[in-house]
């Protein structure tokens, strides 16, 4: 499965909405009820989603879905293979 289908999986859910559409430039002000705290809560269920970690400078320069996306791919790349 694509990495932007499975987070828009994990907005469906943290936001309870399967009619959530969540694009590369979706940000913070285009959905209803994201907020800092709910900021916080998605990037907690992305990492556990993936099975990863971000930094909080790695948070911090994500501006959009896209700079999310793009993170966990370059995390999924560099897993160790178990």
């Amino acid at each position: 499965m694509r990495v932007l289908q499975q987070v828009t999986d994990v907005f469906r859910d943290m936001f309870d909405s399967e009619e959530l559409v969540i694009s590369r430039e979706t940000t913070a002000a285009d959905v209803y009820g994201w907020d800092s705290l709910m900021h916080v809560r998605l990037t907690l269920a992305v990492e556990k989603a993936f099975g990863i970690r971000f930094t909080t400078s790695e948070v911090a320069s994500f501006s959009n879905v896209g700079d999310l996306v793009d993170a966990i791919e370059r995390k999924a790349n560099h897993q160790p293979r178990g």
